[in-house]
Order: C-alpha cells, then structure tokens, then sequence
C-alpha cells in the first residue's frame, strides 16, 4: 500500500525535499536496484561532471521505513545504516531521499540531523 502511495507523487520530475541542501535532486523513473524495482533519481551535477549521476532506492527500504516511522514515530541515519549498509555506503543522499518521500507523503518531517520524526 505505501509503494502505491508513493508511485502517486513520486513522479518524473518530482523534486524531492532535502534538509540542508540548496540543490535540486529530482525522481527520474522507476528502475531496478541489485533485481529489485527502485526509485531512481538525479542528483545534483559536479562542476567536473558532463551528466548528473542517478542513484538508486529499493522499494524494500521505503516499506521497512515505513513500518519503523509509523511503529517507532522516527526513521533515524543510524538505524537506515545498519538496516541497508549497502544503500548507506551509496551515500547519505540515500536516506535523505527516503526521509524526502516520507515528507512529500505529509507522513514525516525532517526534525534534526539524522531524524525523521511521524508527521501527528
């Protein structure tokens, strides 16, 4: 049910909301991540870059996100660390952008460094 939720808004294009970073990172399309099916977005482009880079979120870590947010009342960077470290070892963007879809979702806010808490 929340994938479904989160297909509705997060469309090509869709900017998604960051905490700290004045750079648009953008919802790209729906790929594949490691066999999985994954949102795939844009991040800012480097000076040195000839094309923005695009990483990938497993829907797997969006429901388990979910689950915790709505269990627990937060999603944090340290439990999203151990939870999917190979996400996390893509970058800290990753769990940023899980935090971002959650608040474009109206289910969370962005409370402080590292801490998404549920939206009351």
């Amino acid at each position: 049910m929340i994938i479904e939720r989160i297909k509705k808004i997060a469309r090509p294009g869709t900017k998604i909301p960051k905490p700290k970073s004045t750079e648009e990172y953008i919802i790209v399309r729906w790929g594949k991540s490691r066999g999985e099916e994954a949102l795939v977005y844009q991040l800012p482009m480097k000076p040195t870059s000839k094309k923005p880079s695009e990483k990938r979120l497993a829907i797997s870590a969006f429901k388990k996100g979910y689950e915790v947010l709505i269990h627990k009342g937060e999603i944090s960077y340290s439990w999203f660390k151990k939870e999917f470290p190979n996400l996390e070892k893509d970058g800290s963007c990753n769990f940023t952008t899980l935090g971002g879809i959650f608040v474009l979702l109206g289910e969370a806010n962005y409370e402080h460094r590292g801490t998404y808490k549920r939206k009351q």
